[in-house]
């Protein structure tokens, strides 16, 4: 279940007052950031070959202001994306 349908947050309420927003920090800025590298990230994935079907990529912001990704991925594709990474490991020790 997803979303407020079906009454998955029924009894819940949002308090606006316990999420801290700092005057004069650039939070947009911050989201932009990390859309922009979500979406290298998500190219640089598919460039190698990585099943995107197992894989969330969301641009947030950490509190203060700066750009985080948040990256969510399936224990298949987590094991393929370390596969990958040990691979090119060992490629630049083997250059070095």
């Amino acid at each position: 279940m997803s979303g407020l349908e079906g009454g998955a947050f029924d009894g819940w309420e949002i308090d606006p007052g316990a999420v801290m927003w700092v005057r004069g920090v650039d939070y947009i800025a911050g989201w932009r950031e990390a859309t922009a590298a979500s979406e290298e990230l998500d190219g640089a994935l598919r460039l190698v070959g990585v099943d995107m079907e197992g894989v969330r990529l969301r641009a947030a912001t950490a509190a203060d202001g700066s750009g985080m990704v948040r990256f969510e991925l399936s224990a298949v594709v987590a094991r393929e994306v370390a596969a990958l990474a040990r691979g090119a490991a060992a490629r630049c020790r083997k250059a070095s």
